[in-house]
C-alpha cells in the first residue's frame, strides 16, 4: 500500500484548565473561548502551537537531524529544506508577490473541543504588596493600588482534536509555467530533501501528537493534551472524514460506517484506549502505527 495521507484524532482529558484565553470581558475578567453551545476550545492556532512545540523536541533528539530546526511561531523562513516549521505548516510572504512566497501546510489541526458543555468557574489573582509605602529605585513612593484579577478556568473536559498530513505536499512544492496568461505545465520542486528524510519528518509529525504539553496559558498548572483515547489511520487516499469519529453527534452506526470504508480500500486503522485494558494502549497503537509508516511506501509526487 501507498499512503497518501495520515489522519489522528484523539480525546484528552484537561482538568482545571484555561483551554486559551480569548478577549476579556467584563473588565479585568480574563475569559476562555467557547462555543455557543457552552464547550469550551481550544483554537487552531494554539493547536498547532503545540504541535510544532512537540516536533522541535523530537528533532532535537533526533541524530538523523542534520541541519534541520524549527523556525520559531513568529518568524518561519520559506527554507524547507532546513525549516521543519515551513515544510510541514507551509509558509505565507505575500511581500514577494508570486507563489513562490506562498505554500498550504501539510500538516493541518483542527481546534480542540469539548466533548460536552463546560463547567467555568473563576480564580482570583491578587499581586502582594506587604510595603504600601515602597520606594522605588527612582527613589519615589509606589502608590500604585493593589492588584487584583480574575481568570475563568474550566474545571474538567474531555478535549476531541484531530491532525491531517498530507503526505505528498510534504517537503514538495508544485511550480507552474504560463504561457499568455495560461497555465501550461507545472513541475515539482523536491528541494534536495529524498526519501528518507521526508519519511523521518513524517514520523515526526505523527509522534508529535502523542506529545502535547505546550498551552502556554496553561504553562504552570502542567495542562497537557496527551491522548486517552485515539484512532489513527495511514490512507491510501486523501481524506479527512475519520476526524469525524469521536464527535459527540457521530452514531455508533456512523462510526461502524467509518471504520468498514477504511478496510474497503486497505488502510491500515490502529486504535489505541488507556481507559480499558482489552485492546491496544494509546502507547501501543502509536507503536504499531509508526512500525507500519516504516514498512509502507509513502506517496511522492516527484518519484
Amino acid at each position: 500500500m501507498t499512503i497518501k495521507s495520515i489522519t489522528v484524532t484523539l480525546l484528552a482529558p484537561m482538568s482545571d484548565h484555561a483551554a486559551n484565553r480569548g478577549e476579556k470581558l467584563l473588565g479585568n475578567a480574563s475569559s476562555i473561548k467557547r462555543c455557543p453551545d457552552g464547550r469550551v476550545y481550544i483554537s487552531g492556532q494554539m493547536q498547532r502551537h503545540a504541535l510544532f512545540s512537540a516536533i522541535d523536541r523530537l528533532n532535537a533528539d533526533d541524530p538523523e537531524r542534520g541541519e534541520t530546526y524549527v523556525a520559531n511561531g513568529d518568524a518561519p523562513s520559506t527554507n524547507i529544506s532546513r525549516d521543519l516549521r515551513s515544510d510541514l505548516g507551509g509558509f505565507l510572504e505575500p511581500s514577494l508577490g508570486h507563489y513562490s512566497g506562498r505554500r498550504t501546510a501539510p500538516l493541518t489541526a483542527t481546534p480542540a473541543v469539548a466533548v460536552d458543555e463546560s463547567e467555568v468557574g473563576r480564580d482570583l489573582l491578587v499581586r502582594v504588596k506587604p510595603d504600601p509605602k515602597r520606594v522605588t529605585k527612582t527613589g519615589k513612593v509606589d502608590d500604585k493600588p493593589q492588584a487584583l484579577a480574575t481568570n475563568e478556568f474550566s474545571q474538567r473536559d474531555l478535549m476531541r482534536m484531530s491532525f491531517h498530513i498530507d503526505v505528498g505536499a510534504v517537503s514538495r512544492t508544485k511550480a507552474f509555467t504560463y504561457n499568455d496568461e495560461k497555465h501550461v505545465s507545472s513541475e515539482i520542486d523536491t528541494h534536495g530533501i529524498n526519501g528518507a528524510e521526508r519519511r523521518r519528518r513524517i514520523r515526526l509529525a505523527l509522534d508529535a501528537t502523542q506529545s502535547l504539553t505546550d498551552y502556554a496559558n496553561q504553562a504552570r498548572n502542567a495542562t497537557s493534551g496527551e491522548p486517552q483515547q485515539v484512532l489513527i489511520v495511514l490512507d491510501p487516499k486523501m481524506s479527512r472524514k475519520v476526524a469525524r469519529f469521536f464527535e459527540p453527534e457521530t452514531t455508533d452506526a456512523e462510526r461502524a460506517n467509518i471504520l468498514k470504508e477504511l478496510e474497503s480500500r486497505g488502510a491500515l486503522v490502529f486504535q489505541g484506549d488507556d481507559t480499558t485494558t482489552d485492546g491496544d494502549s494509546v502507547d501501543e497503537a502509536y507503536e504499531k502505527a509508526l512500525a507500519a509508516l516504516a514498512e509502507h511506501d509513502l506517496y511522492d509526487p516527484a518519484a
